[in-house]
């Protein structure tokens, strides 16, 4: 593989790995720390980070789309 190959990789494949990151606005976070267990902070955190990827991942899947088709002919 390509280094540039290996960059696209790297660039999707982080977002999966950002399920610790704490993305909350102010008044989501305040009303959540203000409960006694953490287990609905941590899905509201996971529900952020879900919503936040979705667009990248679609972008990302337009943008291979459209170099498989401009570049994908050479071969032939």
């Amino acid at each position: 593989m390509s280094i540039r190959r290996y960059f696209i990789v790297i660039v999707f494949l982080s977002g999966a790995f950002l399920s610790q990151a704490y993305s909350q606005c102010s008044m989501c976070r305040a009303v959540l720390e203000s409960e006694e267990g953490q287990n609905k902070a941590e899905a509201i955190n996971d529900g952020i980070v879900y919503l936040m990827a979705l667009p990248y991942i679609a972008v990302g899947l337009v943008f291979y789309m459209v170099y498989r088709i401009k570049f994908g002919k050479r071969k032939a």
